[in-house]
């Protein structure tokens, strides 16, 4: 028999009203509260747990640091109708990013495509919840993120670039949207964490050390490795270019040269494809292809053929019925912040 404690399942509206009350006590306005539960309960309940519940504690903490700021003023700067900047104020990653996300549906509505950069927020939390946003009003969403520098590069000793991700969202009719979010790392650093905490070997070419020499220890490992190699740090470093450095706020660079603030900035772009034709006929034809895709034969001792997004979007609907469940430890930092703050605890 195991001895792991069983998780705690929980509704996902109860989950989300938990979390944002926490993060109200936290400091948040009631409306960013909300959006910020909103998407760190989208992300448990798709089975991202890295990027769920568990990040409520520490935006508590990026909160009481002022590393966060809690009561930002979000200004949106625009010379093109297709294109705007939208500066965080350090807001949470999902203040900013939501509000990035809507401005940029409103204005590919009028232009057909439009793009947002966002400068200076923390932590953008999970980018697939943002494009998700953008799919669900029937447009085609991409988002980029760079962040601190914490993943190798090919050729270079010790961290350079970070293990930006990047997302794309595709609606369809009758098929769950297609959902690619990726980051540009082999494996997380979360991963990394939980290799360590069990004692599990890593995988070959996933990890390095603190110099940049890969390692399978995870006694040892403290950084992912790229992608790819070349192909993974070489994204990385374009997304520096489409984010940070596109709008005047870079990282890499004055990383590098010893400024070591925490911030992340990011590009969503919406695509409307009523601009390129018919959307019915659009959303009709990504079923098309979806379904072609799902009814080519099965290779010997696959579990079946998926696309980027379906598995999570199953997963959500069964959570959806049965409640997301929340591990231990988690709940038992939620449960002390919430004796902490005076919160209700939703079971």
């Amino acid at each position: 028999m195991s001895d792991t404690p069983p998780k705690i399942l929980v509704p996902a509206e109860d989950l989300r009203t938990f979390s944002a009350a926490l993060l109200e006590k936290g400091g948040l306005s009631a409306e960013h509260a909300r959006t910020t539960a909103d998407v760190f309960v989208w992300a448990a309940q798709r089975g991202v747990d890295s990027h769920g519940t568990a990040r409520v504690p520490a935006y508590l903490d990026l909160l009481a640091k002022g590393v966060a700021n809690a009561d930002p003023h979000l200004t949106v700067e625009s010379t093109a109708p297709a294109a705007a900047v939208l500066d965080a104020d350090r807001a949470p990653g999902p203040v900013a990013l939501t509000a990035a996300a809507d401005e940029a549906v409103r204005r590919a509505r009028e232009t057909g495509i439009a793009s947002v950069g966002v400068r200076r927020t923390v932590h953008t939390g999970a980018i697939g919840y943002y494009v998700s946003r953008i799919a669900d009003q029937g447009l085609v969403g991409l988002g980029f993120v760079a962040g601190m520098p914490n993943m190798g590069y090919t050729g270079v000793k010790g961290a350079a670039v970070a293990t930006s991700p990047l997302a794309i969202a595709v609606p369809a009719r009758e098929h769950a949207p297609l959902l690619l979010d990726m980051a540009t790392a082999t494996i997380a650093l979360g991963k990394i964490r939980q290799a360590r905490a069990s004692g599990t070997p890593l995988p070959e070419g996933a990890a390095a050390t603190e110099d940049g020499t890969p390692t399978t220890d995870p006694e040892q490992a403290v950084m992912p490795l790229p992608l790819g190699g070349a192909k993974g740090s070489g994204m990385s470093l374009a997304f520096e270019l489409l984010t940070s450095v596109l709008v005047g706020a870079p990282i890499f660079a004055s990383f590098h040269a010893g400024d070591r603030e925490h911030r992340q900035n990011a590009l969503l772009i919406a695509l409307d494809p009523a601009a390129f034709g018919d959307p019915e006929a659009f959303v009709g034809a990504v079923d098309d292809t979806l379904g072609t895709l799902k009814g080519l034969p099965t290779a010997d001792g696959a579990q079946g053929v998926f696309y980027p997004g379906e598995r999570s979007a199953a997963v959500a609907e069964e959570r959806g019925r049965q409640g997301v469940p929340v591990v231990p430890k988690v709940w038992r930092e939620l449960t002390e912040h919430a004796e902490r703050l005076g919160v209700a605890l939703p079971v």
